[in-house]
């Protein structure tokens, strides 16, 4: 599975975007209870056991995005996120894993702006990442033409991931050409960069708007659609997983761009990252189970999945602060 998600990435055309389509948008609607009886059943139609779950969870490791976002992050910090990163499982749990020779890491370390720097450094001599969150990140409250240049100097500093937030109030209000240029010039303005759009679900009131704010943003050239923040009262839900990654798989069909999915905020335990696996694996298929396409955004559950493998090879349970960043 590894090997045909890498030859896909390096073939696949990256999502251009399409002219806006009005009569597509409005004609979406989303019938909440059923989506709902739909995840209410995910967790207990399908399981993982003993070394497939392990597997699984390296492959969540390989689709994370390791992030730290507080008010207190320094260069220290960071550079502590990067040398996890690079090593994100101990070398014993490895070892008994009998894969100490494989390539475990993540998919990018996200910091906010003034920290991209210290990151590219603590990367160097990696293929790892850099995302950082712009455009007046968590609530977007800022003039478009300062999240412009947030964009731009990101980029400038070395992120080659930029993980945006949408104005909330274009959705609220259902103007959809606005949604649409706003994320066409971030597009424009990453260049190179990819673009991840941060719909900030939670505050979307209702999830046929969710559903006509990820179909826009691609249409407007998204790399990615993404949940949340991490900062709302609600972040990342299986429910609002299942309307975006719809609206992907509908996209993919009508124009045969890929785009990716990245649910963010609130996911902490191993548990839950097979859940959002399984909810790729079973909308999307295997394509999709690829850091080119999915990504956890996460700073507590590289811990736990940590923790769950440890358990594999040794039957017991261990502290959470044996493991770094846990």
């Amino acid at each position: 599975m590894h090997s045909e998600g890498k030859i896909e990435s390096k073939c696949r055309v990256r999502n251009s975007g399409i002219p806006l389509d009005l009569e597509w948008v409005n004609a979406i609607r989303i019938n909440r209870s059923a989506i709902e009886r739909r995840m209410a059943t995910l967790g207990t139609r399908r399981t993982v056991k003993k070394q497939w779950q392990a597997a699984w969870l390296l492959r969540a490791i390989s689709c994370m995005d390791l992030t730290t976002l507080a008010g207190d992050d320094t260069p220290g910090n960071v550079l502590r996120l990067c040398a996890k990163g690079k090593k994100p499982v101990r070398p014993d749990i490895l070892a008994k894993l009998e894969i100490e020779n494989l390539p475990v890491r993540v998919a990018a370390i996200c910091v906010y702006h003034n920290l991209i720097k210290t990151a590219v450094e603590g990367l160097q001599g990696t293929h790892i990442p850099v995302a950082a969150v712009s455009t007046g990140f968590p609530a977007g409250q800022i003039s478009f033409e300062h999240k412009l240049e947030q964009i731009y100097a990101s980029v400038e500093a070395g992120a080659s991931e930029i993980d945006i937030v949408i104005s909330r109030s274009h959705v609220l209000l259902g103007d959809w050409q606005k949604l649409y240029e706003e994320i066409s010039a971030y597009r424009q303005s990453c260049g190179s960069a990819h673009l991840k759009t941060i719909l900030a679900t939670g505050e979307l009131a209702t999830f046929t708007n969710v559903a006509k704010a990820s179909l826009v943003c691609m249409m407007a050239g998204a790399d990615f659609i993404k949940t949340s923040t991490g900062k709302e009262n609600v972040n990342a839900t299986l429910p609002v997983g299942l309307v975006m990654v719809r609206a992907i798989r509908d996209y993919y069909e009508k124009t045969g761009f890929y785009v990716g999915f990245k649910p963010a905020g609130g996911v902490r335990k191993a548990k839950q990252a097979l859940e959002w696996l399984i909810l790729m694996k079973e909308e999307l298929g295997n394509q999709w189970l690829d850091a080119s396409l999915f990504r956890f955004g996460a700073s507590g559950l590289l811990g736990d999945i940590e923790r769950q493998l440890e358990h594999h090879v040794t039957g017991r349970y261990s502290a959470l602060h044996r493991h770094p960043m846990g």
